[in-house]
């Protein structure tokens, strides 16, 4: 509350006249232009949320594959081979300053908004979709750091940067699992939603960056967390016990991060096992049932699709995660039909993610609308139920 009063006095003290400003100077624009700034800013903290982290997950798992495909380890194992070689520096370099310069922003903007709207944060964390998307900053982190052109996977500063992002993931999984595991305000069969997966892709994230710099028993307790709540998640969501119904059809999108987790996982036992065997096959077949079982039903999203709407971005993370599965899978089977496999997604995947900016772009003043179903949507209260 004090930190809301002192926003309010300081717009309070701009929009007071001076009299000694002189109208025939520029001192009276400046004036102006500092007061829509303020509140500018003031509306933008209002409706700005974690969700919007949608943005930095897209985008760090676009660099993360890139930077994946361009390797030489993969590039010569694929149809990728007859790039020219000097796109892969420019690609995974562009593709990364954007993402990271995105996330800082976002960042930036979140951090502000806990300082001066801290109530609407704590709001937003008892929100049943909202409190998942808490995880998506460290995850998003997590992708840069491992698609980082600059950073040795076994220097120092990049461990220590690991555990700066993997320990709040690892806070947010007490919490939020505890409470899941002792029906305490918020047990599974009431507030699951497509949304809770988020919480176990921050677990696999985890486990496959621990792996890459040779962490195999911190991997393995990362990927073991994941996977058992990922099952206990995904069968709840798939008998409809929980709340899946009750997301609005504008956030029909997050319906993507059902193959986004089992996508994420076979590529974490892929780094922990260090080949692509029959688990990570077997879970890189489950992300692409579901994956065609989505696509197949477009009618579940065109309602979401009248309007723009920053869910929009959920469609590209998942995209992105399934094409990362499928190069691995075609690098280890090494076929026509894998190849062909990867290609596919590769494409659409860049279509996707391309589609996205370019409406984005388009639709600006859309990004921070008043019916924002995250603001909108009243706390799940299980207790009332």
């Amino acid at each position: 509350m004090e930190s809301q009063r002192s926003v309010s006095e300081i717009e309070l003290a701009i929009e007071i006249p001076i009299p000694s400003i002189n109208p025939t100077t520029g001192d009276h624009r400046h004036h102006v232009s500092v007061v829509v700034a303020q509140r500018s800013l003031s509306s933008i903290l209002t409706k700005f949320h974690a969700g919007y982290f949608r943005i930095s997950l897209s985008l760090g798992g676009l660099a993360l594959l890139w930077k994946t495909l361009l390797e030489p380890t993969y590039h010569s194992s694929t149809i990728l081979r007859h790039m020219p070689h000097v796109i892969y520096p420019t690609a995974v370099i562009v593709l990364w300053s954007s993402a990271f310069l995105t996330l800082v922003r976002l960042s930036l903007l979140y951090i502000l908004r806990c300082f001066f709207r801290f109530s609407m944060v704590k709001k937003e964390f008892l929100h049943h979709v909202g409190v998942n998307y808490q995880f998506a900053p460290w995850i998003s982190w997590l992708l840069l750091l491992q698609s980082a052109p600059f950073v040795a996977r076994k220097n120092a500063s990049y461990q220590v940067l690991w555990w700066v992002f993997a320990v709040p993931i690892v806070v947010l999984d007490v919490k939020i699992y505890g409470q899941w595991f002792t029906k305490g305000k918020r047990f599974l069969t009431a507030v699951a939603n497509p949304t809770s997966q988020i919480s176990v892709i921050g677990n696999l994230v985890g486990a496959s960056a621990a792996s890459q710099m040779g962490w195999q028993e911190v991997a393995v307790c990362f990927f073991s967390l994941g996977m058992v709540h990922y099952l206990v998640l995904f069968v709840t969501l798939y008998q409809r016990l929980s709340g899946g119904d009750r997301l609005p059809a504008m956030l029909r999108p997050l319906f993507f991060l059902f193959f986004a987790a089992p996508s994420i996982a076979s590529l974490a036992w892929d780094s922990i096992a260090g080949t692509f065997d029959t688990a990570s096959k077997m879970l890189f077949f489950l992300s692409l049932f579901l994956f065609a079982s989505l696509i197949c039903r477009p009618a579940l999203f065109k309602k979401s699709m009248r309007r723009y709407n920053v869910a929009w971005w959920a469609y590209s993370f998942p995209i992105t995660e399934l094409v990362l599965a499928s190069t691995r899978y075609a690098q280890q089977v090494n076929g026509r039909i894998a190849q062909a496999i990867m290609l596919i997604l590769s494409v659409l995947s860049v279509l996707v993610a391309a589609g996205l900016v370019v409406f984005t772009a388009l639709n600006t003043k859309m990004l921070l609308p008043d019916d924002d179903p995250i603001l909108t949507l009243p706390i799940h209260s299980p207790r009332a139920t």
